[in-house]
């Protein structure tokens, strides 16, 4: 089982989104207080559809409370300046996915706390192309580490 983890996330359709791919993959989802919204949000709700009772959340109310919880289990930071691909990360069942604010990413000193541990996915070099919608880019590296691991679980 692999977990996505949000950082103070602003926007309640990615959030809803993200629920979405977390209640159809088992995924544990984490999301890291202040949230820019209410977990009672209609487009929160709308975008997770009827999917809520399949859904693990976890509410962290910081970050260290989050970290505290982390135990054994590894983390990645997903960043745009991440040093390295998403996919050239082997990913491992029990990964933790961090993804940061949708208009600030991930705070600087967490990069530096996890120097290493950052990946991003590959994008044009242009300034409008700052990054890749918050729920895409979840999709996107989750279901990369699902099918380095054969998709367990999944039909």
């Amino acid at each position: 089982m692999f977990h996505l983890v949000l950082y103070r996330p602003e926007i309640p359709a990615n959030t809803g989104n993200i629920c979405r791919t977390c209640a159809v993959t088992g995924t544990v989802l984490h999301l890291i207080k202040p949230l820019g919204f209410s977990l009672e949000d209609k487009y929160l709700r709308r975008a997770g559809l009827d999917y809520w009772d399949l859904l693990d959340v976890r509410l962290h109310d910081s970050l260290a409370d989050f970290l505290s919880v982390l135990g054994q289990g590894r983390l990645w930071l997903l960043e745009t300046g991440g040093e390295r691909r998403y996919d050239q990360v082997a990913y491992r069942d029990g990964d933790f996915l961090l993804l940061g604010q949708e208009t600030k990413g991930l705070p600087r000193e967490l990069l530096e706390r996890f120097a290493g541990q950052a990946a991003r996915v590959p994008m044009r070099p242009h300034p409008k192309a700052r990054c890749l919608n918050l729920s895409n880019t979840a999709a996107l590296v989750l279901f990369e580490a699902l099918r380095q691991t054969g998709f367990p679980g999944l039909t």
